[in-house]
């Protein structure tokens, strides 16, 4: 898969619509977590296809929230991102605000980690550490139970998303977890730099 654009593109335009932080960290760790599942998933020759859809996934998020994934295709076509690259964008909002369905697995994975990432990080923002390094699996599926923490984050989507792969929540909670360690200090050294 094509991407029509290069990372820098890509940060230049994330840059471009998202002022927030919290954003931009998160695209960061879908960058991340992305690359992460290609390589472990045997698509390594496609790692920065799926690291630009994570980085992009919410290009149009902050600055058109009431047109996410529907704004998202003009965005995209300013750096000239493939039809490819704008799907895989687009689908992360299906059945939310997108009718782009995902049918790559790599858009799957994007579906399902988006809200996964968010209460992960929610987690490890209420620990000692501070850092997803020592994150256990019973803890995250603590929180997941807990309707009341992260409450943004839609339980139903990520139950959704690891149905779409067939894969069981905890194999989805485990990947997800190795995938934000794998990244952690890359994305916290790439926050550092653009703060």
């Amino acid at each position: 898969m094509e991407a029509g654009c290069t990372r820098q593109d890509a940060i230049e335009l994330l840059n471009e619509y998202n002022k927030d932080s919290f954003h931009i960290l998160h695209a960061l760790t879908l960058e991340g977590c992305m690359r992460w599942f290609a390589k472990e998933l045997g698509y390594e020759k496609e790692s920065e296809f799926w690291a630009l859809a994570g980085l992009l996934h919410d290009i149009d998020f902050e600055v058109f929230p009431e047109e996410h994934c529907k704004k998202a295709p003009e965005l995209l076509s300013k750096i000239g991102a493939s039809e490819a690259l704008i799907h895989a964008v687009c689908s992360h909002g299906y059945g939310i605000c997108s009718d782009v369905e995902p049918v790559h697995v790599m858009e799957k994975i994007l579906f399902a980690v988006d809200e996964l990432t968010g209460l992960i990080g929610a987690a490890v923002r209420m620990r000692p550490s501070k850092s997803v390094l020592d994150l256990e699996l019973s803890s995250l599926k603590k929180k997941f139970k807990d309707k009341r923490f992260a409450a943004g984050c839609s339980r139903d989507t990520i139950s959704q998303g690891a149905d779409m792969l067939g894969w069981e929540l905890d194999v989805l909670f485990e990947k997800t977890i190795d995938s934000m360690r794998d990244c952690e200090t890359y994305v916290n050294k790439e926050m550092q730099e653009l703060s």
